[in-house]
């Protein structure tokens, strides 16, 4: 296998320590796949992307995938992000976007981050999921004068709004170091494991096969097919696709290999906050909210009163590194929210989310690879965005043309020194935090 970070990482034996999973309840495991089978569609991952692929073939093709999963569904960044369904998936900026690809194609992902949304809402309604949904809305938080004053000067979406510093304590936004915000009219937050479980029950319900305990070792070309193996099992598809997005093993396929990159995303919760807590703190809403540093936190009031806090930075999945970066996101929650300072952390995880060399997600056929598929690099951003590219790329898989997003479906680029991403992840960190403080 092909992975960047150390093996603890990948044990699919051991569930993260997540507030998600404790409030979840996990259903019975999914059987490994055993001996010898066949399947016109196989998808190697049972995420947001895999499942709402899964479903859409079934529903609407009459196609009936078969799903391998290395874990068991949820058991990656699906269940343990920070429920987040918003806008987002790639880190270019419109201008960026029309630049590489155009006015049209950079039009087009817009309409796709709306279309995402509004999937997601009715997955939730159509197969009943009860995913704790919040209240719409999200806040992009101004960390500094500088970035308030940059966003003041940029024309607002449709719809959004700009909040200064007194606006925000008015609302129940209090923080320190908030000098004010966009708050945009679209996203709401999710419990994402519970979204997670409620996708795959509906798929088994849809009468895909679903194999738990998985993991896809070998991945090879036979006849006008594809081969799959497994510890236990083999499985011949016609057509495959890959979607494991940062827990992905480049070497399924190859050409894979240093085009994404896994960054390791940390999330505590604290214990339940009393409601005078919440007061003196002056932070009472529900809405989530992200800040505009390039080292980005996110972070919300959950409905049972606890609050979640997430950030990026971390550079080893070693359980002494995770524990020294608790610290270090620790401290950065409790200088913005001092009067949380006395809620003890009662649970911490971290996951992967996946970036890739081109600053966008792929969703499309592998270069010179007929009936290869991936969907994957949603760069933090994959409840909405995975789902939606899911079903888009379902299509393809069923043999119709690939209705994505233009940006998703040029192949993506290589970083330039592959073997030296992790190195150069930790002093690309110290120089963000470092420009952070001055922008």
């Amino acid at each position: 296998m092909a992975r960047l970070y150390e093996p603890e990482a990948y044990d699919t034996r051991h569930w993260p320590d997540s507030y998600w999973r404790a409030s979840a309840g996990l259903p019975p495991p999914l059987p490994p796949l055993e001996g010898v089978a066949e399947t016109e569609v196989a998808i190697i991952g049972a995420g947001y992307a895999g499942l709402n692929a899964a479903l859409e073939l079934a529903e609407r093709f009459g196609i009936r995938a078969t799903v391998l999963e290395a874990g068991q569904p949820g058991w990656g960044a699906s269940g343990r992000n920070g429920g987040f369904c918003c806008h987002g998936g790639a880190k270019l900026t419109q201008a960026q976007m029309e630049a590489r690809h155009g006015q049209k194609a950079a039009q087009e992902w817009q309409a796709f981050e709306y279309d995402a949304i509004e999937r997601v809402r009715d997955n939730l309604t159509r197969y009943g999921i009860d995913a704790d949904a919040g209240p719409e809305g999200e806040l992009y938080m101004a960390h500094s004068a500088r970035r308030l004053a940059r966003m003041q000067a940029a024309p607002l979406a449709p719809g959004s709004e700009l909040l200064g510093a007194a606006a925000l304590r008015e609302r129940g936004f209090q923080g320190a170091g908030l000098h004010g915000a966009i708050l945009s009219p679209h996203g709401f937050p999710l419990h994402p494991l519970k979204y997670a479980l409620g996708l795959a029950r509906a798929a088994q319900a849809a009468g895909v096969a679903m194999h738990g305990d998985s993991a896809v070792t070998s991945l090879a070309r036979e006849g006008e097919g594809w081969r799959l193996e497994t510890a236990r099992g083999s499985l011949r598809a016609k057509r495959v696709l890959v979607a494991t997005n940062g827990y992905s093993d480049e070497a399924l396929p190859a050409w894979l290999h240093g085009r994404i990159f896994p960054v390791l995303s940390a999330i505590l919760v604290t214990r339940p906050l009393t409601a005078s807590e919440r007061a003196a703190q002056g932070w009472t809403s529900q809405i989530m909210a992200y800040d505009s540093r390039k080292v980005l936190h996110y972070y919300r009031l959950l409905p049972d009163g606890r609050f979640l806090f997430g950030g990026r930075g971390g550079v080893s999945a070693r359980g002494d590194a995770l524990a020294a970066f608790h610290t270090t996101l620790r401290a950065e929650f409790d200088g913005m929210f001092p009067g949380f300072a006395a809620a003890e952390t009662e649970r911490y995880w971290a996951g992967f989310v996946c970036m890739t060399a081109s600053w966008r997600p792929f969703c499309g056929q592998v270069p010179g690879q007929a009936g290869l598929y991936a969907a994957l690099g949603w760069h933090g951003n994959g409840v909405a965005a995975a789902s939606e590219g899911g079903r888009r790329i379902a299509q393809a898989l069923a043999g119709q043309p690939n209705p994505g997003p233009t940006i998703t479906q040029v192949p993506l680029d290589r970083f330039p020194l592959p073997a030296l991403r992790r190195p150069l992840k930790g002093m690309a960190v110290g120089l963000a935090k470092l420009t952070d403080r001055f922008s």
